[in-house]
């Protein structure tokens, strides 16, 4: 069972780092690639810099399910420039 738990881990981990990737190469919403930036010239990896920001990605996607929200850009924004501080409200 701990395997198909592994795979399905796997599976969102690279669904999140996708839609980092979307962001980035359609540039929306700009803040994105402005995080991604800053990031990389505070000495962030391309990977390291781009899983900060799935934090956020992970942290909007739970806010929307958990919480039955609407995605709310003003709250991704403002988790985007609090990075590399991770998001606190996983709760």
């Amino acid at each position: 069972m701990e395997t198909n738990n592994n795979i399905y881990n796997l599976r969102s981990d690279q669904a999140i780092l996708d839609s980092v990737d979307d962001q980035l190469r359609k540039n929306h919403p700009h803040e994105t690639r402005e995080t991604y930036e800053r990031l990389l010239s505070h000495g962030y990896s391309d990977k390291d810099a781009r899983q900060l920001i799935g934090s956020a990605v992970a942290n909007e996607s739970f806010m929307i399910l958990a919480h039955q929200e609407f995605f709310d850009l003003a709250r991704y924004v403002a988790t985007l420039r609090n990075l590399p501080r991770l998001p606190y409200r996983y709760t």
